[in-house]
C-alpha cells in the first residue's frame, strides 16, 4: 500500500486528498498492511504538500492498531471515519440512515456526493474542525451532528430539493419495485402449482352459511370485524351482494391487508397504550403484513395439495412452510419455525371466522376451494 494506491482509490491527486480519502483507503487494506505503510504514506503526503495533521495520523495509528489486535468495534471504526470531518454520519440524531454504498440508487448517490462536497467546503472554511473531532471533543461532535441534520432537512440552494426527502422517496420506490417483483413471482408460482391440481368443488351450502355469519361480524364493533374490514378495505361502502365475491375479498385481504383500522375502530380507550404498545387489533394487522409472500405461497399450496381434513394449526402451518419444496427455507432453524408459527397465530382465528378451518383448526372444503383463489386475488392487481 502506498500513495498511488490511495490516489487511485480516492480518484484524486495527492495534493487534494482529504482525511476521509486517506482513512477510507487505509480501511480498504488489511490493517497490518495499512499500519506498516502508515509512516511512508505520511511522509509521501508531506512531500506532496498535503501533510494533513498530527492528530489525524495519531488517530489513524490508534484505530488501525485496535483493528489489528481485535479490540476495535465496528462503531469505533465508524466513529473514527466520521471524525475525518467529511464523512456523512451513518445514523443521525433524527434517525436518518444512509444506505450502504453498494445499495445506493442514483439519486441517493448524488445526494451523498453533494453532501461530501459540502462537508469539504465546511472544513476548508473552518466551520468543521477535524482535529477536534479526532480528539473526541464533545462540543465539536455535537456541532458536526447538528450541521449534518440541517443539511439533510433543508432545501438545496440550486434546485430546492430536500436531501432527506430525495433519499427517502428513492428508497420507497426501490422497496415498492422489489415488493412488486416478489409478488409477481409468487403469483406465477401459485398459478403453476394450482394448475397441476384438480379443481376443488365449491361447497355452496357452506359458503352461504359462512357468509351469512360473516356479514354480521363485519357489521359489528371490535375484533374480529374491525380487522376483517381493514383487511378487505371496506370503508363504509355496501358489502358485495355476491357471497363468493364477499368471501374471496375478505380472505384475500387476510393475505394482504388493504387498509389500517378506521378511526372508529381504533378508539383511544381500547387501543392507545401510554407505553407505546400495540393493541390487539393493530398487532394482528402487523402480523399479517409481516408474513412474506413465500410463506403464504408455501402454506396455501401445501394445504391445496393435501385437501380437506389436514390440520392447519399455526404450528403445523409453520412446519409445512419449513418443509415446502416450493420455496427456499431453512427447516433446521427452530427460530424461523417459531417466528412463523407466531405470525400465523394471528391468521388462524381469522380463517376460522371465514370457515377456512373448523373449530379444531382443520382445513374445510370451503378453505380448500377458496384459499388459492383468495391468494391469487390478493396478488393479482388486475382483479
Amino acid at each position: 500500500m502506498d500513495l498511488d494506491f490511495v490516489c487511485t482509490y480516492a480518484g484524486r491527486p495527492a495534493a487534494t486528498l482529504t482525511r476521509r480519502d486517506v482513512a477510507r483507503a487505509l480501511l480498504a487494506a488489511p490493517s497490518g498492511v495499512a499500519l506498516v505503510a502508515l509512516p511512508d504514506l505520511r511522509r509521501a503526503l508531506t512531500e506532496a504538500g498535503n501533510p494533513l495533521s498530527a492528530p489525524f495520523w495519531d488517530s489513524a495509528k490508534a484505530t488501525l492498531s485496535a483493528i489489528e489486535s481485535g479490540a476495535a468495534t465496528v462503531g469505533d471504526v465508524r466513529r473514527w471515519l466520521e471524525a475525518t470531518g467529511t464523512e456523512p454520519i451513518l445514523l443521525t440524531r433524527g434517525y436518518f440512515v444512509w444506505p450502504d454504498e453498494d445499495e445506493r440508487g442514483e439519486a441517493t448517490a448524488e445526494m451523498h456526493d453533494l453532501f461530501v462536497a459540502y462537508l469539504e467546503e465546511q472544513v476548508t472554511a473552518g466551520t468543521i474542525d477535524p482535529d477536534a473531532l479526532a480528539s473526541g471533543d464533545p462540543s465539536a461532535r455535537l456541532a458536526y451532528e447538528e450541521l449534518q441534520e440541517r443539511w439533510l432537512s433543508e432545501p438545496l440552494p440550486d434546485d430546492g430539493r430536500v436531501p432527506m426527502t430525495v433519499v427517502g422517496d428513492e428508497l420507497d420506490r426501490e422497496l415498492e419495485e422489489a415488493w412488486d417483483e416478489e409478488e409477481a413471482f409468487a403469483l406465477s408460482e401459485l398459478r403453476r402449482v394450482v394448475g397441476e391440481l384438480p379443481e376443488p368443488p365449491l361447497p355452496e351450502g357452506e359458503l352461504r352459511a359462512v357468509t351469512a355469519r360473516l356479514r354480521e361480524v363485519l357489521a359489528g364493533p371490535g375484533y374480529p370485524g374491525s380487522v376483517l374490514r381493514a383487511c378487505a378495505g371496506f370503508e363504509g361502502e355496501p358489502l358485495p351482494a355476491d357471497d363468493a365475491d364477499l368471501w374471496l375479498r375478505v380472505a384475500a385481504g387476510v393475505s394482504g391487508p388493504m387498509s389500517d383500522l378506521s378511526e372508529e375502530d381504533d378508539t383511544v380507550e381500547e387501543f392507545i397504550d401510554l407505553e407505546g404498545e400495540l393493541g390487539h387489533e393493530d398487532s394482528v394487522l402487523a402480523a399479517l403484513c409481516a408474513i412474506h409472500h413465500a410463506d403464504w405461497l408455501a402454506a396455501v399450496t401445501a394445504l391445496a395439495r393435501r385437501g380437506p381434513g389436514v390440520l392447519a394449526s399455526p404450528e403445523r402451518i409453520a412446519r409445512l412452510i419449513a418443509e415446502s419444496e416450493d420455496v427456499e427455507t431453512d427447516e433446521d432453524d427452530p427460530d424461523d419455525v417459531e417466528a412463523t408459527e407466531m405470525l400465523f397465530m394471528s391468521v388462524i382465528p381469522l380463517w376460522a371466522e371465514l370457515g377456512v378451518v373448523d373449530h379444531e383448526e382443520v382445513l374445510t372444503p370451503l378453505g380448500w376451494w377458496g384459499l388459492p383463489k383468495a391468494l391469487e386475488r390478493a396478488w393479482d392487481r388486475t382483479q
